[in-house]
Order: C-alpha cells, then sequence, then structure tokens
C-alpha cells in the first residue's frame, strides 16, 4: 500500500482573539453552572448531576486556558518586536 502524500500545502493557522474568546467561554461555562446550581437535587435524581460537574470542570479548565493562551500571546507579542525587517530574529541578550 502507498504511503499518500498531499498534493497541496497546509493552510496558515487561523489567528484572531484568542484571549477574550477563552475569556468567553470560560464565562459561559462559570455560568451554566450556576443556572444549574438551583437543580441540584432534580439533576441528582435523575442521574443527571454529571451535567453540573461538567461545567464546573469547564470553567476550571477555562481558568488554566486564559493562563495559558496570556502567556503564548506574551510569547508571540515578544517574538515579533524582536523580528528585524531584514532577517530572522535578534538574538536574546
Amino acid at each position: 500500500m502507498a504511503k499518500w502524500t498531499p498534493t497541496h500545502e497546509a493552510p496558515e493557522p487561523l489567528e484572531g482573539p484568542i484571549v477574550p474568546t477563552i475569556i468567553g467561554g470560560t464565562i459561559l461555562w462559570f455560568v451554566l453552572f450556576l443556572v444549574q446550581l438551583p437543580f441540584y437535587g432534580w439533576f441528582e435524581d435523575h442521574g443527571h448531576l454529571w451535567w453540573l460537574w461538567t461545567c464546573l470542570a469547564g470553567a476550571g479548565l477555562g481558568l488554566i486556558g486564559i493562563w495559558y493562551v496570556r502567556g503564548r500571546d506574551a510569547a508571540l507579542k515578544r517574538a515579533a518586536a524582536t523580528v528585524s525587517p531584514d532577517g530572522p530574529p535578534a538574538a536574546a541578550e
């Protein structure tokens, strides 16, 4: 069987407002947790308690995501600031 090779180059990754997107998603998960919290008993009675904990886990992982993407964004900005217009990035001192 022959190995498949692509016939075209992969597109560049899309860059956008990553930090606000992750913050918005984290807030959404936390709001969903808070909205479901008053119905804890109903969820427990019907075997859907995992819905509540999924929202809390999404909010917690979102906090880790915010920390990660803020660091990534800062690193990208630092790297862009060290790039000279006529060549490769300047050596860090």
